[in-house]
């Protein structure tokens, strides 16, 4: 039978004595000791790859602001990375470095606004801070792209990079092979992905860069990697050995690339167009029916009729001339003037609105009065809106802004009380010498429905009559036909024959009578109608104005409420025009019924009831029975998705506790499972070691196992380890090969001595042995070759 026990025990030399507590503690915290093209290396290779995402959070930011924050995060992960590898940090002293790191800096990278000077934390930016890292990712979801960094947003990209930074940083440095730190740096892509939109920055920039990088960076330091040769070398012929290596290395990375690119480009072109890319944001913000919504313009006779007195709501802080709005309509169905459904971009209220808008920037101060409507006033091109009082927050959740259009809109209504602030720019009124020299401007504008006929006709006469050559003289004939042959009236006084409503069929009446007789709704309509038949793009805005000489405060009633039209001109932008005559300007006479051609018939009897087509009703009875059918949805979809970044914050926080021991249970595995039964004992000796160096006791890396048995056992207190060790050396070096029972026996009392080591610890002690990397770090490095090369050549000896 084979012995299990090397013969005599004497032969093995004497165990040295063990080191005293001070001096083990030194070399557990001894600074780490890296050759400087390896730091070079690893750091460079970390940043590019992090650096990738920081990209991808362009379109978000729709600017350069998102650099600040993902560069930041990338400098100081890189930083804490570093220090944590020279001083041995473990992963508790790494997470606490993190969180220490973002609030000392966040303020300089994510919340400038909030700081002092930008750089100093206040306690409101502690405080945003550290509620951020709950609400933040929410935040920047349910808001549209380009998103503000004033409101908060930075704190995602800034956390995301420094956590992840850190994480690939310490894996590149600490542990082998050094694949493992892709890990993190695709995971941190994957979630900028997912938070970012629909649009990539540079995809092929991002993806070029990342293969790249991950394949040099891998072969290099494999190239790298020191070679030992069982044979002894001379120093040349070590270097000549060493050059051969790295050309290998490169040539095959070289391979890989040039295979990698060619997949790429021939994928490229196999890949169907336009394929869109999914994110979250696509399921959290559903997009915005503005069918929902009657038009405005439909109650501006109640206005002028039932609020001609009466104060609406006042603006304080209002240029000269400036205008306030309503709602801007685009789009006509043959029975009302409305927004355009393809283009109404309304999304969650935001700041910085108004983009690269040139002219005055004007603060301007809305109070509600006996308004009560959805449709937000506000004036020129709106940068930011903030609400006050106590339902502030109520009434920006449930405001909706298109910026293309200037409309805004309250879901739950406007109503007394109510009170806000507009950060708008006032575009400057261009001069009739740059109109002169403009042209109109390609813009989409939906092409209207049941034109009454002679429009087009009366457009282009207008047009001929005044010799108009010119964009802005076509635009001005139209204005001045309207305005001249025209007569106003609202029809609410006694005898007044003006009917309310601007329908195919009111204005082909209003067209074909004796004398043009109206009011703004009809004027603007009729304008913007003729406009469009000739192929001018126009629409109609409603809103308040009292003219030049208005400064400072406009107090809105049914007596300033006006409707005009506006001209789209590539370099001035939306200009307005008044096509409608003077308030004094009243008809000659009543007889402004629409002609008729009388014919001698015998007495009919009555019509049927007229049918008023001029009143749509304010919500069409499919939607409102599709919306109360199913309301759920989106509510559903909402919940999903918070509990959703939730779940992924936590899993975040705990990816390092996970992946530590995910990495040590595959390792063990894989040595109780190894082909080779001798392997199998020798991966529990390597066991008890990697635990015995988790738990802070110094192994000497290649040592016989004898002598490392000496180490452990007055560390461990515990004799059986050189017992251990003795088994271990003659099931490997001895002949025949262990038995199943003897590598259950082995791995059996191999888990005695490490319990017996959990027992002996606190909790915190075994805690922190759960989450230490040392042993990974080792675990398969030069000291796993140095001992395979003892090995071999023990066996050498002992076969001579």
């Amino acid at each position: 039978m084979r012995s299990t026990l090397l013969p005599p025990p004497t032969e093995a030399p004497p165990a040295p004595p063990a080191p005293p507590q001070s001096t083990r503690r030194a070399a557990r915290t001894a600074p780490v000791r890296l050759p400087a093209r390896r730091w070079a290396l690893d750091l460079g290779a970390v940043a590019l790859l992090l650096l990738v995402p920081v990209i991808g959070f362009w379109p978000t930011f729709g600017g350069p602001a998102v650099l600040i924050a993902g560069l930041g995060g990338l400098a100081l992960g890189l930083g804490i990375a570093v220090v944590g590898t020279l001083r041995r940090w473990g992963v508790l002293l790494l997470a606490a470095a993190v969180v220490v790191a973002y609030f000392v800096f966040g303020a300089a990278f994510a919340l400038p606004h909030t700081a002092l000077l930008g750089v100093i934390p206040t306690l409101e930016t502690l405080r945003l801070l550290a509620v951020g890292v709950v609400t933040s990712w929410k935040s920047l979801l349910t808001t549209v792209a380009p998103v503000s960094y004033e409101d908060g947003h930075l704190i995602v990209p800034f956390l995301l990079i420094l956590i992840f930074t850190v994480l690939a940083a310490s894996l590149a440095l600490r542990v082998r092979p050094p694949a493992w730190a892709l890990l993190p740096a695709g995971a941190c892509l994957a979630l900028q992905i997912a938070l970012g939109t629909s649009e990539p920055a540079a995809p092929i920039i991002q993806g070029v860069m990342l293969a790249v990088v991950a394949i040099v960076w891998l072969a290099l330091r494999e190239a790298w990697a020191p070679t030992r040769s069982a044979i002894s070398l001379s120093s040349e012929d070590e270097r000549t050995e060493d050059r051969r290596h790295v050309v290998r290395r490169v040539g095959a990375a070289a391979g890989v690339l040039a295979v990698a690119c060619a997949a790429g480009g021939a994928s490229t072109l196999l890949a169907p167009p336009n394929e869109v890319r999914y994110v979250i944001r696509d399921v959290i913000i559903p997009p915005f029916d503005i069918r929902q919504f009657p038009s405005p313009l439909q109650d501006f006779r109640i206005y002028v009729d039932k609020f001609a007195d009466t104060p609406l709501f006042t603006v304080t802080g209002l240029p000269a001339g400036a205008r306030v709005r309503l709602g801007t309509m685009d789009a006509y169905s043959g029975v009302v003037y409305n927004v355009a459904e393809s283009s109404s971009a309304f999304t969650p209220l935001r700041s910085n609105m108004a983009g690269d808008a040139e002219g005055r920037t004007a603060e301007l101060r809305v109070e509600i009065g006996a308004y009560s409507d959805v449709w937000l006033p506000d004036a020129g091109h709106v940068d930011a809106v903030r609400f006050e009082g106590a339902d502030a927050e109520d009434l920006r959740r449930a405001t909706y802004f298109n910026p293309s259009t200037g409309t805004g809109i309250v879901t739950t209504g406007l109503s007394e009380g109510d009170a806000y602030t507009v950060t708008a720019v006032i575009p400057d009124e261009p001069s009739e010498s740059e109109l002169a020299e403009d042209r109109f401007a390609d813009v989409e504008i939906p092409r209207p429905n049941a034109v009454p006929e002679k429009l087009g006709e009366l457009a282009s006469d207008a047009i001929s009559e005044a010799e108009a050559r010119t964009p802005i003289e076509k635009v001005k004939a139209l204005e001045t036909f309207l305005f001249e042959s025209g007569y106003f009236s609202h029809g609410i006084e006694e005898g007044e024959y003006s009917p309310s409503g601007h329908g195919s069929a009111r204005l082909a009446s209003m067209v074909s009578a004796d004398q043009l007789v109206g009011d703004d709704e009809q004027y603007a309509t009729l304008m913007a109608l003729m406009a469009n038949e000739v192929g001018i793009p126009a629409r109609v805005v409603m809103g308040f104005h009292a003219g030049e000489d208005a400064r400072g405060e406009l107090v809105a009633n049914g007596d300033n409420l006006h409707a005009w039209v506006e001209v789209a001109f590539a370099e001035s932008g939306w200009v307005a025009f008044d096509p409608t005559p003077d308030e004094d300007k009243e008809p000659k006479d009543q007889t402004t019924q629409p002609k008729t051609d009388p014919q001698p018939m015998p007495l009919q009897p009555p019509p049927p009831p007229k049918e008023e087509a001029d009143e749509p009703p304010l919500v069409p009875e499919d939607r409102e029975s599709e919306d109360e059918a199913d309301p759920l949805p989106g509510y559903l979809g909402l919940i999903l998705a918070i509990g959703g970044i939730s779940l992924g914050t936590i899993a975040l926080l705990l990816a390092p506790f996970v992946i530590i021991g995910g990495l040590k249970a595959a390792r063990r595995r894989k040595r109780r499972e190894a082909p080779v039964p001798a392997d199998r004992i020798s991966g529990g000796w390597e066991e008890l070691t990697d635990r015995a160096a988790d738990f802070g006791r110094a192994v000497p890396i290649g040592a016989t196992r004898y002598e490392q048995s000496a180490h452990l056992t007055p560390a461990l207190e515990e004799p059986r380890v050189t017992t251990l060790a003795l088994r271990a050396d003659a099931s490997v070096f001895g002949p025949g090969e262990p038995t199943p029972g003897e590598i259950e026996a082995f791995w059996a009392e191999v888990d005695e001595v490490v319990g017996g080591m959990n027992r002996k610890a606190s909790f915190w002690t075994r805690l922190k042995a759960r989450l230490n990397v040392r042993s990974l770090a080792k675990g398969s490095s030069l000291a796993t070759r140095v001992r395979s090369l003892r090995e071999t050549v023990s066996a050498r000896r002992k076969e001579g």
